[in-house]
Order: structure tokens, then C-alpha cells, then sequence
């Protein structure tokens, strides 16, 4: 199944030059879905993890549904101020500007061994950020997931630079 035939172009999104990609398209179609779930937890097989981390939004999706098939605590990475405990907090750039994420103090020990879920691979900003934050709580980085990676943005590169390993389903 090709799922790049699931996703939806939505042009000057959120702002004039940029292409969103759009992934509810394929989370309303379940065979779609399903696949993209199956081929994500083809890629976890390559990798040892105590603790998923979802990075919101989108994350949350994918990883909810791989934490649960593979019986893993689930840890969310946010937007900034909408956890309600002590945070971790850090600022990154986008592809548009700059945002902020956090995460709970408590979700990640030392030594802890996560994998990183999320739906887009763009400029690698927020996926940096997160392991910044898990790797300054003493986590580990196995690896990353992405369902979509935008190659002509390059975020594939401070992943690779920095020797973190990572997989994706579908590029563009």
C-alpha cells in the first residue's frame, strides 16, 4: 500500500510558501492507518527501549497506539504550559519561527532507553529539542520514528550528525 496516496497537500499552511502535509486524511481511512502502524512497529524491532516518547501533536497518535501494542510507558512531550506538573522546558526553532516543549520531571530516569515517536521529520527542530530534554534528565536515545520525512528540509541531518539513529515510512 502506498500511503503517500492517503496524504493530503494543503498549500500556505499554516502560512503563505509552506506545504502541510496532511496526515488526517490517512487516519480516516483505517486500512491506511493500520498499515502505517504496522510498518512503524516493523522499525521498533530495530530498536531497545524502556519508554516511548511522543512529541505532541500528532505523536501522540502513532505512539499511543505503538505504546500500548508493545506494552511500553508512554512519556508526551508539549507545547509549552499545558503539563500540569514540574517541567523540563526548551526552545527551538521551526521551520517558521520558534516554539518551546516540555516535558514531566518525573517521565524519564536515568539511564532510561526511549524511542522518540512523531508524525513529521521537517528541519529535525522539535525532534532535537526532545532529545535534548530527555538526554539533560540522563535518558538515552535508541532511535526516532517518523511516518513522513521532508528530505529537502534537511532535519535528517542534525540527527546524523549527532549519530542518532532513525527511521521513517514515507519521504517527500
Amino acid at each position: 500500500m502506498d500511503l503517500k496516496n492517503f496524504i493530503r497537500d494543503v498549500p500556505d499552511f499554516p502560512i503563505k510558501g509552506i506545504v502541510f502535509k496532511d496526515i488526517t486524511t490517512l487516519l480516516e481511512n483505517n486500512n491506511a492507518f493500520n498499515h502505517a502502524i504496522n510498518q512503524m512497529l516493523e522499525k521498533l524491532k530495530n530498536y531497545s527501549f524502556d519508554k516511548i516518547v511522543a512529541i505532541e501533536s500528532r505523536g501522540f497518535i502513532f505512539a499511543s497506539v505503538l505504546s500500548y501494542i508493545t506494552n511500553k510507558p508512554l512519556i508526551l512531550i508539549r507545547k509549552l504550559n499545558k503539563l500540569p506538573a514540574d517541567t523540563e522546558s526548551i526552545e527551538y526553532d521551526l521551520e517558521y519561527g520558534s516554539s518551546s516543549v516540555e516535558i514531566h520531571k518525573n517521565s524519564i530516569s536515568k539511564n532510561d532507553n526511549v524511542i522518540i515517536v512523531d508524525d513529521l521529520l521537517a528541519t529535525g527542530g522539535s525532534a532535537f529539542a526532545s532529545i535534548k530534554l530527555i538526554e539533560g534528565m540522563g535518558g538515552k536515545i535508541s532511535g526516532l520514528i517518523f511516518l513522513i520525512v521532508l528530505t529537502e528540509l534537511k532535519g535528517g541531518n542534525i540527527l546524523d550528525e549527532n549519530n542518532y539513529k532513525y527511521s521513517f515510512i514515507i519521504d517527500y
